[in-house]
């Protein structure tokens, strides 16, 4: 019973097609009728309701077992009609409807169904189907950049990758809801012009059965079947027409805030003021002699009064919130010491030698953006951060001290590692940033400029060409976010300078909670805090993780009684990070790299050297002007397919290879192949190859 009410949809469908083969008893047809009619109301005010379309996604099918059902109906109906056999023509619902209408007047009854068809298919039916076909054109063309959106959130800290991926799954669930809302919407005119075709047989094919029949004569036919021909189009057309009023209305919720009566209420009562001048307009009106005075002047003094009380609570609403906040008293009024008689204690001069770890200096403008008592939520998405970059990367980001500057232009800013600057940007706080696409569906106009974070080609736009933007395709961010991305990203960038030795040691003291034997086997009998740090740093400054410490800790013990090359303990244990690596580059189960040709490969380790320090890189610069050259054509590649830049090569020469290129690309990443999961698909971009010139030996070398 149970698997039969899971399958109950389906075997309604069947028995909605069996319809159209199997009659049916005029007592059932008239509930079935009443269940389409009911049907239909629900849909409609469901779709009222809602306050977006994916709330109601299942519509486009309901549409589609909707037709089909008033279609089965329909000839269910007709059945009845052209099948008698003596007594009442049609069922009861038919023939009440048919009366209804008709009102003993048949050329006014036909009248008024074909006005009633021809609303719903011209003006009803024909709007959805164009609203609907625009809606899916422009969601499909908005997709990229909401994509572009989602990653930058994702970058910033703002969300996290669950948030992210749901973000993307109601992204392409609303691309596939609108394309199949194109689709239905074909349905529904397809459903109109058939009613009109019943319609029509109905009619004919009852004049001529009943002429054969002898039923009466050709009046009394044409009345008998009029009646009934126009009450079953009547019951099959006011589902239909609220079917598709419904199909206009889940279309068009794009830009709704709640349900149609929050909104319309909502809405209206911000414009008092229009409501108003309508009823002063009605009044004049009735006014004047001739027109109709009582209709006129009722209606026009009921809107300027509803106009006159709604615009005085708009009024009242607008007087409290502009109200200055209440000023607290100041209960401190010793006057401050001047600056003079405050460093003369020796020991507030020591303070002027404290280091921040990280500081952001910020002009006057951008004051509004920072201030919490201002509105300002900076500090709230760097607390949002520092928690997505401590689960992600399992380091804590020490505090941003957070300062204006009168050194700075208004609309600058500047974050600094320990005192020094290391990255500048400047933005217009009353714009909007909007993204340049690689093929723009239009040119929006604006203030050119580059994005600080990725360094992409932008414009500052107001915020009225915002929606314009979208549609053309550019990616529209606001201030803040332009601020705060670049804030994140240069943190990620230097964040293995804000590892010290307090850091590790607090690293170390967390996972003792948890794992106290590894800890103490570990520190400092095997391993020190320096070298652990210097471990640590190496991990962070190429992207990896270092969540794990445990495995951390466990490899560099294994490694460290085999060897003491801190590099090749760090190697080791990058093999043994291999799914998070993998985790942190794939996406998608696919990884697309650049890789190193065998010859190329070997040249370089030849080119390897040892002295009193360890293992260093002697390369020619021949052969490193060629792997440079030859990697700055591939990076075009990542840069239009929105991925990360990476080397796939061989474990011997990844170390070596990653710290050359680092001076050249540091957003490039290499990689070795034992670092990488096999159920990943690689997908290679291209092949660093020695060309002519490189064949021949090496004279000279550089050490790197």
């Amino acid at each position: 019973m149970r698997r039969i009410f899971q399958n109950s949809i389906a075997l309604l469908v069947v028995v909605i097609v069996l319809f159209l083969i199997v009659p049916l008893p005029p007592a059932l047809l008239d509930i079935l009728i009443i269940i389409n009619i009911s049907l239909s109301i629900v849909i409609l005010m469901v779709t009222m309701t809602i306050s977006e379309a994916l709330e109601f996604s299942i519509f486009p099918s309901l549409l589609l077992i909707t037709t089909l059902f008033r279609l089965g109906l329909n000839v269910s109906t007709t059945r009845s009609i052209l099948d008698y056999k003596g007594g009442d023509i049609g069922t009861a619902v038919i023939r009440t409807f048919g009366q209804m209408i008709t009102q003993g007047n048949i050329v006014l009854g036909i009248i008024i169904f074909f006005i009633i068809v021809l609303v719903q298919f011209i003006v009803i039916t024909k709007g959805a189907e164009r609203v609907a076909e625009v809606a899916a054109r422009f969601t499909l063309d908005a997709m990229p950049g909401k994509q572009m959106a989602i990653d930058a959130d994702l970058s910033s800290g703002l969300i996290n990758e669950q948030q992210a991926r749901e973000r993307r799954y109601k992204i392409q669930k609303e691309a596939d809801f609108y394309g199949a809302m194109d689709g239905a919407t074909k349905i529904v005119k397809g459903d109109a012009i058939m009613s009109l075709i019943i319609t029509a047989v109905n009619l004919i094919g009852g004049i001529i059965i009943g002429s054969l029949n002898g039923v009466g004569d050709l009046g009394t036919v044409a009345q008998t079947y009029s009646i009934a021909t126009i009450g079953d189009g009547l019951v099959s057309q006011l589902p239909a027409l609220m079917i598709s009023t419904a199909t206009g209305m889940i279309v068009t919720r794009s830009v709704s805030e709640g349900s149609l009566n929050t909104d319309v209420i909502k809405q209206f009562a911000r414009q008092p003021r229009a409501i108003l001048a309508a009823g002063v307009v009605l009044l004049i009106l009735g006014a004047i002699p001739g027109t109709p005075h009582a209709p006129l002047l009722i209606v026009g003094a009921g809107l300027a009064v509803l106009g006159f009380m709604m615009s005085g609570q708009l009024d009242r609403q607008e007087a409290a919130a502009a109200l200055p906040p209440e000023e607290p008293l100041e209960t401190d009024l010793t006057a401050a010491p001047s600056e003079t008689d405050y460093y003369k204690d020796i020991n507030n001069v020591y303070g002027l030698l404290t280091v921040d770890p990280i500081e952001m200096e910020f002009g006057y403008s951008l004051i509004p953006l920072v201030d919490e008592s201002s509105g300002g939520k900076l500090i709230s998405r760097i607390v949002i951060f520092r928690r997505q970059y401590a689960q992600d990367m399992g380091f804590v980001i020490p505090s941003i001290r957070l300062h204006d500057s009168s050194a700075l232009g208004t609309n600058q800013y500047v974050v600094k590692i320990k005192g020094e600057e290391v990255a500048r940007g400047e933005i217009l706080v009353d714009y909007y940033l909007a993204l340049e696409p690689v093929n723009p569906a239009g040119e929006i106009d604006g203030i050119e400029t580059i994005e600080p974070a990725y360094g992409i080609p932008s414009r500052w736009i107001l915020p009225e060409n915002k929606e314009m933007a979208e549609i053309y395709g550019y990616t529209v961010i606001d201030p803040l976010s332009v601020m705060q991305t670049h804030l994140s990203e240069v943190v990620r960038r230097h964040a293995y300078e804000l590892l010290g030795r307090a850091e590790v040691i607090q690293l170390v003291e967390n996972l003792k909670k948890t794992s106290p034997e590894l800890v103490d086997e570990a520190i400092p009998n095997m391993l020190s805090y320096a070298n652990l740090e210097r471990i640590l740093k190496n991990l962070l400054k190429e992207g990896v993780p270092i969540r794990d410490l445990a495995t951390i800790l466990e490899t560099a013990v294994d490694s460290l009684m085999n060897t003491k090359d801190m590099d090749m303990v760090c190697e080791n244990i990058r093999v043994a990070l291999s799914r998070t690596i993998t985790r942190r580059f794939c996406e998608h189960g696919q990884l697309r790299v650049v890789t190193l040709d065998a010859e190329v490969e070997k040249r370089v380790i030849s080119s390897l050297s040892k002295n009193e320090q360890g293992i260093y890189l002697a390369m020619g610069p021949d052969l490193m002007q060629s792997i440079v050259t030859q990697l700055a054509d591939y990076l075009k590649k990542f840069s239009d397919l929105s991925q990360t830049p990476i080397i796939l090569t061989s474990q011997v020469i990844r170390v070596y290879l990653s710290r050359m290129l680092s001076q050249f690309y540091p957003s490039v990443y290499v990689l070795s192949f034992n670092e990488i999961t096999s159920d990943v698909q690689i997908q290679s971009l291209g092949n660093i190859t020695l060309d002519k010139a490189q064949a021949r030996p090496e004279r000279k070398a550089a050490a790197v």
